[in-house]
């Protein structure tokens, strides 16, 4: 059976120190720092004159509204023509915004070619996010060769401009000796300067760099202090850290309840280590009764989000069941009547309709205008200069695309009218959890 997540220093660094590359989760909108302030009235009806006028600041401000539906109904499509409209006059965060879109299959198609592109064009007018975007492109080789040299000097030049995650991350290849030699007293520096910013992934990286006692005299004070901090600011790292102290006596005397309590806030933020740990407890009777049921449950969350911990303690718990002649592991969704878990299990629910929704969207645009092209090949494939052969030619191929244009505009309705129906899904999931909140502990 395998044994709790965090057994070693080595096993807890690989998961509780934050790397925003690793796990961030991006708002839809990357809102450059670099962009001025508009007028303090700028909602959506006064941005469409300047828009149409041709300012790129408004046109980029009116892709946002169309992408946040503020003032409009949602539509990705009309977010990425302003967009479009914003980057052609070299608006930079235009240019980021249209990278991002590709890169993560918003509203635009998966693309890392194009959306490596749109960063770079970004980068060069120096925008922050574009540098700290191209960054993370090569810290994870999306599109260009793995390269940790890059990735960092990348990095380092949207710190330069404050960017408080691009800080965190020269900070984190500083104490990791990627692209860089390993130096902790610069690391410490890059994290602070990033708290300053406001950044509780790196508050998070200054609690655990207390806890080892790295570049600094060890103090759990210290790390705690830090940790705190990061939870108070919603850091789900920081809540898992000072959990699984709780939970393995680590600076402190081991206590499950507030290792459960500070467990169960980090897995509703989407921890997968949480979650992983929370199985360990309930499979194990840790400060609550034993319950494969739920810990199954929660093995299976954390392992849904790739966690290898979350998959190795789940395949070993349902072997251990499956010999014993119980059937428990074969439902994919094991059924649990802890309200905290219920919880979590919404949460997970309404990330995955989100996400879901988006994909839906965006492959219907893609088929609006797939359908689009085919309805007109027959005009964006003529000569300038026609004849009474070309014309006959354009009709017959415009009537052959308008056919064939036929699938792909009904496969666009199916995949709105499914998202639709998501949507009305999450709105009763979203209903729901804004009413489950202050769920009381398990009785141990």
């Amino acid at each position: 059976m395998s044994i709790p997540t965090q057994v070693t220093a080595a096993a807890f660094f690989l998961f509780a120190l934050v790397s925003t590359t690793q796990g961030r989760v991006q708002a839809p909108v990357q809102v450059s720092t670099q962009a001025q302030a508009l007028p303090a009235d700028d909602d959506f009806n006064a941005l469409r004159g300047p828009a149409a006028a041709g300012d790129a600041q408004a046109q980029f401000a009116l892709g946002n509204d169309y992408i946040d539906g503020r003032g409009v109904a949602q539509d990705y499509g009309q977010a990425a023509i302003w967009y479009r409209k914003s980057a052609a006059q070299g608006y930079a965060p235009a240019l980021n915004q249209l990278g991002y879109m590709y890169q993560n299959k918003f509203g635009l198609p998966r693309d890392y070619k194009r959306a490596l592109y749109y960063y770079r064009l970004a980068a060069k007018k120096g925008n922050a996010l574009a540098e700290y975007n191209l960054g993370a492109m090569y810290q994870s080789g999306l599109q260009v060769r793995r390269d940790s040299k890059q990735a960092f000097e990348w990095y380092r030049e949207a710190a330069e401009q404050n960017l408080a995650d691009a800080e965190n991350e020269v900070g984190y290849f500083y104490q990791c000796g990627w692209g860089v030699k390993r130096d902790y007293a610069q690391a410490l520096d890059w994290y602070r300067r990033a708290a300053s910013h406001g950044s509780s992934n790196a508050e998070t990286n200054l609690g655990f760099m207390a806890e080892k006692g790295w570049g600094q005299p060890q103090s759990y004070d210290q790390a705690f202090s830090w940790y705190h901090k990061a939870a108070a600011h919603g850091n789900g790292e920081a809540m898992e850290n000072i959990g699984y102290n709780f939970q393995n006596g680590v600076g402190v005397a081991i206590d499950y309840a507030q290792a459960w309590s500070w467990l169960c806030k980090a897995a509703a933020l989407g921890s997968a280590t949480a979650e992983n740990q929370l199985g360990w407890m309930y499979q194990y009777g840790e400060g609550v009764r034993a319950d494969d049921a739920t810990a199954v449950a929660l093995y299976r969350l954390s392992a849904d989000q790739g966690n290898t911990s979350g998959k190795d303690n789940l395949r070993d718990l349902c072997v251990d069941r499956y010999q014993s002649g119980d059937k428990l592991c074969d439902s994919d969704n094991t059924s649990v009547s802890d309200p905290a878990i219920e919880l979590i299990q919404r949460r997970a629910n309404i990330r995955d309709l989100r996400a879901q929704i988006t994909g839906l969207e965006t492959d219907a645009l893609e088929d609006d205008i797939s359908a689009d092209d085919l309805a007109n090949m027959g005009k964006n494939g003529k000569a300038k200069k026609q004849n009474g052969i070309t014309k006959s030619i354009t009709k017959v191929m415009d009537g052959v695309g308008t056919a064939l244009s036929v699938n792909p505009r009904l496969d666009a309705a199916n995949r709105r009218e499914q998202a639709a129906r998501l949507r009305e899904e999450l709105a009763q999931l979203e209903s729901l959890d804004q009413s489950s909140a202050n769920i009381p502990p398990p009785a141990p």
